[in-house]
């Protein structure tokens, strides 16, 4: 079965690029092709529907439970859950603006190009990483650079 999955390619809005279910971007073909914007494009907007979907599933729970449990230590455990389930709420709030930055840059032809060196990031890390900016070597860079100014 293929999926349509709308493209930006060279501006164009509307063009649609048809992918199977299985396809797995490779090294065979031109890098960051429209097959290649089009998989990574539904891979975020995936990642970010379910995001979604788990926060308003938060949020209803929020609104139906309640924090008065008549037992203090109940509700100090009550307490400490939520405020762990608030703190990956925000984590994954982060997290969209990540990944709405990654959907900017395939629209702008930029998404999968490092931001520090321009070299092509390996499939690989956008595969599991799609939000990645920079090429292994250079977010290795990155952080050696980060940790010595910690350091000092």
């Amino acid at each position: 079965m293929a999926t349509a999955v709308e493209t930006m390619d060279d501006g164009a809005k509307g063009d649609s690029v048809f992918l199977p279910d299985d396809y797995r971007p490779s090294d065979d073909e031109p890098f960051m092709g429209p097959r290649q914007q089009a998989y990574f494009r539904r891979k975020l907007l995936i990642w970010k529907d379910s995001i979604l979907e788990e926060a308003r599933g938060t949020l209803a729970q929020l609104q139906t439970d309640s924090l008065r449990e008549p037992d203090i230590t109940d509700r100090a455990s009550s307490e400490t859950d939520w405020s762990i389930e608030l703190r990956t709420r925000d984590r994954q709030r982060k997290l969209i603006s990540k990944i709405d930055a990654a959907l900017r840059r395939i629209e702008e032809g930029e998404y999968g190009y490092c931001e520090v060196s321009g070299e092509p990031i390996s499939l690989a890390r956008l595969e599991a990483r799609p939000i990645a900016t920079m090429t292994v070597e250079a977010q290795q860079r990155h952080e050696r650079n980060e940790k010595i100014t910690r350091d000092d």
